[in-house]
């Protein structure tokens, strides 16, 4: 993030955007300092803190959906325009090789949207306030996360701030997106794990399955889950636990039943053939390993295929293609450049989310690159806070089920080094990022705190 900020950020009006970011700080600093001040011994009085925190949100949440077109772009637009389609009974695909043919995992999505479509009628604005209402739960939840593994009310709220003024990270409410209900889900999943009951862990199966039917990453998650089930759960306190075997099962029995019985369901109704299988897993190693793109989506590579191909020709050529690019990055020794680039453009860099939002094509080019430099600021002192809470855990006492969070964001993190990436992808890791910036910025006002009541008392 350090060598991004300062190729662009510092390159390009230099002395604006430090003061900037210098005065971002700042705020969040008193908004956070406030925060910590009010007392946490009252639960009434917590409620009230993180509730006017969540409502401040939506209010400005809801804002942000007036001021962008209701124009639906790239996958979004798919899912939105082919939900009446499917509702009327024309097919969402004519040959194997369209979107819904070859990624058919995505109609799980679908369903949804014409769920929402069917009640509501075709009017946008109704998933626009819903994925309000799914952002205000995962600030919710995010808190309870916080409460459960650091029992610390006023990092909680902490972690709330953080993450509500990320414009990165909401901007994409006012798109068909399944990242945010996807991403309650999962965090409701972490959840229900981290209270180690048997109850809790088939719900969690649950709640697992139907986030992956709504957003498919489920193999990311279920990682992190085996590996800290087995390394925190299965063995804890210098004991073997045999139980954590089977609330584990329990919990992948369920998902396997949930995902594989939406599959069967949207399969026998004729809505996909396919039902939620993935045809084409090959495309994401194309783009994610050309190196002339940094493994993000490029037009130049898309035009060296025919998409009116049948699904068969294309898988060959795919293949044909990955096999040219790992042979370059082998040749040339590109593999850590490739790497590292990708890196950067999922984590460090501005996640092109609002790009997606059509907001330079009302506003005028100085509101865009003002809105773009607000956005990526967010990211910043997420980013930047989150390096010293990862820090500050080597100091403090905390439960052993943030590593069912850490794991999965390094899973995640490993996964997205070899397939296609865009800024935008790390959206559903964002809320573990700002729990631990929560601990950063805790850490950071506590010793201002402390220096300023020193200094205090020094002069008096």
């Amino acid at each position: 993030m350090v060598i991004y900020f300062g190729k662009n950020a510092l390159t390009s009006g230099p002395v604006l955007n430090i003061l900037v970011l210098i005065c971002a700080i700042i705020l969040v600093l008193l908004a956070a300092l406030v925060l910590i001040r009010i007392s946490d011994a009252d639960p009434i009085k917590n409620r009230l803190v993180l509730f006017t925190l969540i409502a401040i949100f939506a209010i400005v949440a809801i804002i942000w959906i007036k001021l962008v077109p209701q124009t639906q772009f790239s996958d979004f637009k798919a899912f939105w325009h082919n939900a009446p389609r499917a509702l009327s009974g024309k097919s969402i695909y004519q040959m194997d090789n369209d979107y819904f043919a070859k990624w058919a995992y995505q109609t799980g999505f679908l369903v949804y949207v014409m769920a929402v479509v069917k009640i509501f009628g075709h009017h946008i604005i109704a998933i626009q306030l819903l994925n309000v209402l799914y952002q205000a739960l995962i600030l919710l939840v995010m808190y309870q996360l916080v409460v459960k593994i650091f029992n610390n009310v006023k990092m909680a709220r902490l972690s709330v701030l953080l993450l509500m003024i990320d414009l990165d990270w909401f901007a994409l409410n006012s798109q068909t997106n399944n990242q945010y209900l996807g991403m309650l889900l999962f965090l409701v999943t972490f959840y229900l794990i981290m209270l180690n009951k048997y109850w809790s862990f088939g719900l969690a199966g649950l709640t697992l399955g139907l986030g992956s039917i709504i957003r498919p990453i489920a193999p990311v998650v279920i990682a992190g889950i085996v590996v800290f089930a087995v390394i925190y759960l299965l063995i804890s306190n210098n004991k073997f636990h045999v139980d954590a075997i089977w609330k584990l099962l329990l919990t992948l029995a369920i998902y396997f039943v949930v995902f594989s019985g939406a599959g069967m369901a949207i399969k026998s109704s004729g809505l996909n053939g396919y039902g939620l299988s993935n045809r084409d897993s090959e495309w994401k190693f194309v783009i994610g390993l050309d190196y002339n793109s940094r493994g993000v989506y490029d037009q130049a590579m898309v035009d060296r295929f025919d998409l009116k191909d049948t699904r068969d020709t294309m898988s060959k050529k795919e293949y044909s293609v990955i096999h040219e690019n790992i042979n370059y990055l082998n040749t040339n020794h590109k593999w850590f450049s490739l790497l590292w680039s990708k890196n950067s453009t999922l984590w460090a860099q501005n996640s092109t989310a609002t790009d997606f939002t059509g907001f330079d094509q009302v506003h005028s080019a100085k509101a865009t690159g003002l809105m773009r430099r607000a956005a990526y600021m967010g990211t910043v002192i997420l980013i930047i806070f989150s390096w010293i809470g990862s820090l500050r855990l080597f100091k403090i006492k905390f439960s052993n089920n943030i590593y069912l969070l850490l794991l999965t964001l390094m899973a995640y993190a490993v996964v997205q080094l070899l397939i296609e990436v865009q800024g935008r992808y790390r959206l559903e890791l964002v809320p573990v990022i700002a729990i631990l910036g929560s601990v950063g910025l805790y850490t950071v006002v506590q010793l201002i705190s402390q220096k300023w009541r020193g200094n205090k008392s020094h002069n008096v």
